[in-house]
């Protein structure tokens, strides 16, 4: 019975997952294109869009880092659901750009909720009923729901569902995986955790670890969102690759599905910042190559590099923060949260701006490209310059050799 509930609880982290993520957040992505072509909405409105959905996430993960009390996160995490739902079925209630971009920020918060507050409980459950405290399959979550939205997309226009219609239908989706994600996540409790208790000694990093860190999270954010949130877009305007976007979208999502437990596996043998460098130097050919091939091949290989790379980099930056405040890791955990969503408040919107202009993603794809390429050199300066990153490295490898 324990390992059912154990499984129960994992799956309804999956749930909320597909609900916060996949469809409040990410459906937008391939119903860009469809929006476009049947409502008023150009490139700029559209950047403007993912912005207020990205800064509706920014606010979502301050609340997620300054609430500690596991109630207080159990009713954010139940309301973020139901937030969720609501602002899907609102989306085809007006064509209005402050109506919408209030919904997509309101959609953006309800974000937070799956992907930081939903941790967090699902973390403290598996602890206290003496499981590993492991979030790989909840994160798996966040690519299932990526494929969700995609292939949702691609079903509803082959059945000639209109825009409005196909938003009704992800509202109707999320109403439908609530009461798993409601039902199975129990309500947490003040009990002691099982087992013994061991004291956690934080490791407080260097001023140099902190802004270069900071500094290299914030490029990866900004390279992460352009691609987040026009690959379907960038795919549908390929003369030959048009109807092919829904797909690139879904092969993300099945990238980005276990990739988690694969960087995971990677930091092991590596190291953190050896896996972090490996990482970003894949995202860069994965968002710079739709500006050098056109061809249908490219397009996949460039979705499959940045859904396997895009989550890789969050989990195992959060990661670290974690081994560095295993007592309080939302301290650190929250500081990175706000150095990635920074730049995904302004970079959606400044990408509309000179796709707009030009006619095209090239130049917001190769500023993309740059600062992520800007982050791998930041990266690489604190690996050979820093104490902090010694000695976070030496314990994986010491515990590789161990284990």
């Amino acid at each position: 019975m324990n390992q059912a509930q154990r499984y129960q609880v994992l799956l309804a982290g999956v749930c909320s997952q597909i609900i916060c993520i996949g469809i409040a957040r990410f459906s937008y992505t391939p119903l860009l294109p469809v929006m476009q072509t049947q409502t008023w909405i150009g490139d700029l409105e559209g950047g403007w869009l993912a912005a207020a959905n990205y800064a509706g996430y920014m606010l979502g993960a301050l609340i997620a880092a300054s609430v500690t009390d596991l109630g207080i996160k159990d009713r954010l995490y139940r309301w973020g659901l139901l937030m969720a739902v609501v602002t899907t079925l609102a989306m085809p209630l007006s064509d209005n750009l402050w109506v919408w971009s209030g919904l997509r920020f309101l959609s953006g918060l309800s974000s937070a909720a799956s992907m930081l507050i939903a941790s967090a409980l699902i973390l403290n459950w598996l602890i206290r009923h003496g499981h590993r405290s492991e979030l790989g399959i909840h994160f798996a979550g966040v690519g299932v729901g990526i494929m969700v939205a995609a292939l949702s997309v691609e079903l509803l226009s082959y059945w000639s569902l209109s825009w409005d219609q196909q938003w009704l239908a992800f509202g109707a989706l999320a109403a439908l995986l609530t009461w798993p994600a409601w039902r199975w996540l129990p309500c947490p409790h003040a009990s002691q955790p099982q087992g013994h208790a061991h004291l956690m000694q934080d490791q407080v990093p260097t001023r140099q670890f902190m802004w270069l860190m900071l500094a290299a999270y914030f490029c990866a954010g900004y390279g992460y969102v352009i691609s987040a949130t026009f690959i379907v877009t960038i795919v549908e305007r390929i003369p030959d690759l048009q109807g092919m976007g829904a797909l690139t979208f879904a092969v993300v999502g099945l990238a980005a599905a276990p990739a988690v437990m694969n960087w995971d596996l990677i930091a092991r043998r590596l190291g953190y910042l050896n896996a972090l460098i490996l990482a970003y130097g894949l995202q860069i050919i994965g968002i710079m190559l739709p500006i050098w091939v056109h061809t249908l091949e490219a397009a996949l290989f460039s979705a499959l590099l940045f859904g396997g790379t895009f989550i890789g980099c969050v989990s195992l930056v959060l990661t670290m923060a974690g081994r560095l405040y295993p007592s309080k890791p939302a301290k650190l955990m929250g500081k990175m949260t706000l150095a990635y969503g920074a730049a995904q408040m302004f970079a959606p919107a400044l990408t509309g701006m000179l796709a707009e202009q030009s006619g095209n993603y090239d130049l917001g794809l190769a500023l993309a490209g740059g600062f992520v390429a800007l982050g791998t050199v930041l990266i690489i300066w604190l690996k050979f310059s820093d104490p902090t990153a010694h000695q976070l490295d030496g314990q994986v490898q010491a515990k590789a050799v161990t284990g």
